[in-house]
C-alpha cells in the first residue's frame, strides 16, 4: 500500500497483513480524496478507526494542517506510528489509542475541532452510525466541516443526524461513502 498522492506521493507504508486492519483500497481512497481535494490543504483531520493510518496520512500529504489518528487496537497503533515515521510526519500526525466514541468525547470537551473527520468504522457493526451520532451530539467540528462515513454498501446509515446531512452518497464495489457536512443551528454553533 502506498501513499497516492501529493508530496509523498509513491511511499510505501509498512506491511500491514496478519493485523486485524481492512484498509481503504486505494481506488477508493482516490476517489475519496477527488471528492475532498479543495477541503484538505490546511484542514484539521480526524481520522476515527485508522487501521493503518492511510487515509489520515494521505490527508496529510495532500496539504492537510495535522491529522489525529484514533485506534483501539495498540498492535495497530505501533503500525500507524511506523507508517508516521516512514513518511516523516511526526510533527503533523498525532495517535490517539482507545475508543473512538469516547476519544470523540474527550476533543470535544476539551475544544478541539475538525474540518474532515473519516470514520472507517468495521463493517457490519452499528460503531458507523454510532460514531456519526456522537460526532453530531458533541460536534468537535468546524461549521461546514465534513464527516466521511465508509460502509459495506448494504449497511444502513441514516441521511442525517443532529446538524450532520447527507450531501453525497458514493458506491465503490461493495464499499459505500457517505459525505456529511455539518450545518450549525442556533442550538449546535
Amino acid at each position: 500500500m502506498r501513499i497516492i498522492g501529493g508530496e509523498r506521493k509513491g511511499m510505501k507504508l509498512a506491511e500491514w497483513r496478519g493485523l486485524p486492519v481492512r484498509p481503504l483500497r486505494d481506488r477508493v481512497r482516490t476517489a475519496l480524496f477527488d471528492v475532498l481535494q479543495e477541503l484538505v490543504p490546511g484542514a484539521e483531520v480526524l481520522d476515527l478507526f485508522a487501521g493503518t493510518g492511510a487515509v489520515g496520512l494521505e490527508a496529510l500529504s495532500r496539504g492537510a494542517h495535522r491529522a489525529t489518528l484514533v485506534e483501539l487496537s495498540l498492535r495497530v497503533t505501533h503500525l500507524i506510528r511506523e507508517n508516521v515515521q516512514l513518511l516523516d510526519y511526526q510533527d503533523k500526525a498525532r495517535i490517539l489509542p482507545g475508543d473512538a466514541l469516547e476519544l470523540v468525547r474527550t476533543l470535544a470537551r476539551q475544544g478541539e475541532q475538525f474540518d474532515l473527520v473519516f470514520v472507517g468504522a468495521p463493517y457490519n457493526t452499528p460503531l458507523g452510525g454510532e460514531a456519526l451520532h456522537t460526532l453530531s451530539e458533541h460536534l468537535p467540528l468546524h461549521p461546514q466541516a465534513v464527516v466521511v462515513v465508509e460502509s459495506h454498501k448494504k449497511e444502513p446509515l441514516s441521511e442525517t443526524s443532529g446538524p450532520l446531512q447527507l450531501e453525497l452518497r458514493r458506491t465503490y464495489g461493495e464499499t459505500r461513502l457517505d459525505f456529511f457536512r455539518f450545518v450549525p443551528t442556533e442550538r449546535s454553533d
